[in-house]
């Protein structure tokens, strides 16, 4: 990861891989490393590949004030300016996936294609975490067992197949361990979620666009994709059966090449 300044903050930024330039945009909580190595080694052999941490987050300016997805859509389109990038094709997931579609609605110019994941529109139809899976993130955040909080927050992220996976629970901790981010980035990042809304705006949209969900998603329910998808003229939609929130950590070869067949349409 290098450091590169984009307007008044710095955003850590990593680049891998040949090819287009393919920008990945994290979610909430998340950091780069939440990508996961293998999904991230199917892109590089197609894609040059840009993943960066939001402000707040790794080595990333610290974060001042509140968050709105807009603001870190404006850091996206930066960080491109940044390394002299017109266009890019474009990879959201959840809250990532919010700061995508404002990106494309803001600066449509510099998305080539664009690829939401398990993301959310906001307006009617749309859902954000059910009471009870919110519940159990925050009382297990507010714990202080940060043991059970990284496993509570592993069982809601994915299947209950994946939940049982020893090895694949151990790649998140490593993950976790490397790169922590503050509760109260995550407040912020929460926050700016809640005001999330483009239901209005999709409809404007002329970008190719794949929406991609996992069936058995608890915190952003698979509704959310299908409303997604009815919302952008010509839009994609890939439901993943059995699964969960990070879809693309449970099936990143499938992710991989739903990313990767979608870059080759024509715009």
């Amino acid at each position: 990861m290098g450091a590169i300044g984009v307007g008044e903050i710095v955003l850590d930024c990593e680049r891998s891989g040949a090819g287009p330039p393919l920008l990945l945009i994290m979610g909430m909580s998340g950091s780069a490393l939440h990508w996961g190595e293998p999904f991230l080694q199917a892109l590089r052999a197609d894609f040059e590949v840009i993943a960066y941490d939001h402000r707040g987050v790794g080595a990333s300016s610290r974060l001042e004030g509140a968050l709105t997805i807009a603001q870190l859509a404006e850091d996206a389109a930066g960080l491109l300016d940044a390394l002299e990038v017109d266009a890019a094709h474009v990879l959201g997931i959840s809250m990532g996936g919010m700061v995508a579609q404002e990106l494309a609605l803001a600066h449509p110019e510099r998305v080539r294609t664009l690829t939401l994941g398990c993301t959310y529109c906001g307006g009617e139809g749309s859902s954000l975490t059910s009471p009870e899976v919110l519940a159990r993130i925050l009382e297990a955040m507010g714990s202080g067992d940060r043991e059970h909080a990284l496993r509570t927050a592993w069982e809601i992220n994915v299947s209950a197949d994946m939940a049982a996976d020893a090895g694949a629970y151990a790649s998140f901790l490593a993950v976790a361990e490397r790169r922590a981010v503050a509760v109260p980035v995550i407040a912020a990042q929460m926050q700016a979620i809640a005001a999330h809304d483009t239901s209005a705006r999709l409809p404007r949209l002329r970008i190719p666009t794949l929406v991609v969900h996992g069936s058995e998603d608890q915190l952003l329910a698979v509704e959310n994709g299908r409303l997604l998808a009815s919302l952008i003229p010509a839009a994609r939609l890939e439901i993943l059966a059995g699964a969960g929130h990070l879809f693309f950590w449970e099936r990143p070869q499938r992710s991989a090449e739903l990313v990767r067949s979608h870059a080759a349409v024509p715009a």
